[in-house]
């Protein structure tokens, strides 16, 4: 088994490759589909590194994971099931998260929340089979309902749960997030791992500058992990957690990503004059009047 990384410096974003060499069959982990929020502008550069890189080396695409629904990038998991025929997989508790966007985008009632935009749902401890590549699910919520990291081979993909130890653990205030189930996901699940598994993130933001790093270990994150260590009770990481989240912003993709990504990367349908147009929500937290008081 081979990884191939590509990162997103918009976004912060880790796309793997995941492949077998002697069968050519691969995998991707969380692509990017490129928008611009100011020219509203979808555009292809990210994926089409990882389209040129599976057409190099010969590999058949059989699955696009997405660890969650993300809310900081839009998903190329349709470009690539298009142009590679690949199935687009996530954790079947994304039908909790179409629920409650649904409500938020005000989506239009025959928008399903039962996740049959994806092609398979996967649960905790499911298998899935792909050519030869075994993929291991793990339900690590927290985040969001929704998060699976997955185990394949000797390695784990976590998505945002768990970061390189020097900046630490996914933000836990999104709509269903839960500081207490990220503890449980990281203390009580990743960290019975073995010492020597080795862990690729699904964002690296390069604290104080230093250069991107996509890869740690289990054994190195149980002891030096600067929000969560092994002896972490669960107590003092919530209270950390929530009072961390608290000082951050907004990611600045928030609306347009979540939206898109519950409809496993399906962008709106155009309208009647044949433009797309994506809802999004003003004064969610701090309701207004129409003149924008209180």
């Amino acid at each position: 088994m081979r990884i191939q990384s590509f990162f997103d410096p918009a976004t912060y974003t880790l796309t793997y490759v995941v492949f077998e060499p002697d069968s050519h069959d691969a995998i991707v982990i969380d692509p990017v589909l490129d928008y611009d929020p100011l020219a509203s502008q979808t555009s292809l550069a990210s994926i089409e590194k990882v389209s040129a890189f599976l057409q190099a080396e010969g590999l058949t695409l059989r699955h696009v994971l997405e660890t969650h629904a993300h809310a900081d990038h839009l998903t190329g998991a349709q470009y690539l099931k298009r142009r590679f025929g690949a199935q687009v997989v996530i954790g079947q508790r994304i039908t909790e998260v179409q629920q409650t966007f649904k409500h938020i985008f005000a989506l239009a009632d025959s928008f399903p929340v039962d996740g049959s935009q994806f092609d398979q749902l996967l649960d905790d401890g499911q298998v899935l089979q792909s050519g030869r590549l075994s993929v291991t699910a793990i339900a690590t919520p927290g985040h969001t309902p929704a998060c699976l990291t997955y185990q394949i081979g000797d390695a784990l993909f976590t998505g945002d749960a768990l970061f390189i130890e020097d900046y630490g653990t996914g933000r836990c205030d999104f709509p269903a997030g839960s500081a207490e189930q990220l503890y449980h996901s990281i203390h009580d699940k990743l960290y019975l791992q073995p010492d020597a598994t080795r862990v690729f993130v699904g964002h690296d933001y390069q604290p104080n500058g230093r250069p991107l790093r996509y890869e740690t270990t289990i054994g190195v994150s149980k002891t030096s992990n600067i929000h969560i260590k092994a002896e972490t009770t669960r107590d003092q990481f919530v209270s950390f957690r929530q009072h961390r989240d608290k000082t951050l912003s907004q990611p600045r993709l928030l609306f347009p990503s979540v939206q898109v990504n519950v409809d496993a990367g399906r962008l709106p349908a155009p309208q009647p004059n044949g433009i797309r147009y994506l809802q999004i929500p003003m004064n969610l937290k701090q309701p207004t009047a129409d003149d924008g008081s209180p």
